[in-house]
């Protein structure tokens, strides 16, 4: 799935046949489109390997791989070996994304003969549950799942994946506050329980997340920028100092990230005319303030030389500029 694990290394212990078939039947709708390969000129070998370099990167263009996908299972199978089984699902996630159920039930449904026992694929039918909001089934298959296998951590996830679908946002947190407890080096859980906390509005939670995630991750300007946005809106003196602090280190990490240049000029601004800061602190955060509003303008002079439209943008930021212009109290 979307975690990189190749389905082959996973299913091989329950396979029932040694090579992919010949399809009797293409998938459904698809002798109602125009094939790829014709339109675009390309082989199936091509068609392949751009299905590979989109697993890796773990892209979520569902379309293209629908309509590229569907051409190799219908018109190579046969040719693909292996790689067939991961391209099914591959494709059925994509479809299920897409809204064409027909043709994640035909992958499923050949996914299921070669691998009737394997839990990734039991794992796949809860996730069409889920797209045809039968969550209770859903559920149900994955505590199967569960029982079969306490360490099946996307079985797991998919369970707290239902219950934010379903708005029960404070049962997701519990559930992966348990998760955490066993796996606790999963930074992918400590995002997300980071996101709902913030959906909660439990700012020092959060924080405390995003906290775990830099300690284990200390050069993703992302974090830091997220961290420093958390901080920002607990406010007061000190979490706008924090925040001024991470938004700075991740513009370091990344001098092209605006919204941490946007976040540098807010927080030095609240914090220059914050009546409890020092007379030298707001003298520091001035000047800080200002080198962020020239760098957000110089920003948008450059992107603005060859776009008419974009100098809108830049009278914009000007005016929220001058609007926003700190003065010492």
């Amino acid at each position: 799935m979307r975690n990189g694990v190749v389905i082959r290394q996973s299913l091989v212990s329950c396979r029932v046949t040694t090579s992919p078939r010949p399809l009797t039947q293409p998938p459904p709708g698809s002798e109602k489109m125009a094939k790829v390969s014709e339109l675009y000129d390309v082989t199936w070998e091509e068609m392949r390997d751009k299905m590979r370099k989109w697993r890796e990167e773990n892209s979520r263009n569902s379309e293209q791989i629908v309509e590229v996908g569907e051409e190799l299972i219908s018109e190579y199978a046969s040719k693909l070996g292996d790689d067939i089984w991961i391209i099914y699902e591959q494709v059925m996630i994509a479809a299920l994304d897409y809204g064409r159920d027909d043709l994640a039930l035909f992958c499923l449904q050949e996914l299921r003969r070669q691998f009737p026992g394997s839990h990734r694929v039991k794992r796949l039918t809860g996730m069409r549950f889920e797209a045809m909001e039968r969550y209770d089934d859903a559920i149900q298959l994955y505590d199967r799942i569960l029982q079969e296998d306490p360490t099946n951590t996307a079985a797991r996830k998919r369970k707290i994946a239902i219950r934010k679908a379903q708005g029960k946002n404070v049962e997701a947190i519990r559930e992966l506050n348990e998760y955490l407890e066993q796996f606790v080096g999963d930074q992918e859980a400590w995002h997300e329980l980071a996101e709902l906390y913030i959906n909660e509005h439990d700012y020092a939670k959060a924080a405390f997340c995003l906290e775990e995630l830099m300690m284990t991750n200390p050069y993703n300007h992302l974090y830091c920028q997220q961290y420093a946005e958390v901080k920002y809106t607990q406010g007061g003196l000190e979490n706008l100092e924090l925040s001024r602090k991470y938004f700075a280190q991740a513009l370091k990490l990344n001098n092209r990230n605006m919204r941490a240049l946007f976040g540098l000029y807010m927080s030095a601004s609240h914090i220059a005319s914050n009546p409890k800061a020092s007379a030298k602190t707001k003298k520091d955060n001035m000047k800080y303030a200002s080198w962020a509003a020239s760098q957000i303008n110089r920003a948008y002079q450059f992107a603005g030389r060859s776009k008419k439209e974009t100098k809108y943008s830049l009278k914009a930021v000007e005016d929220m500029l001058e609007t926003l212009q700190i003065t010492q109290s």
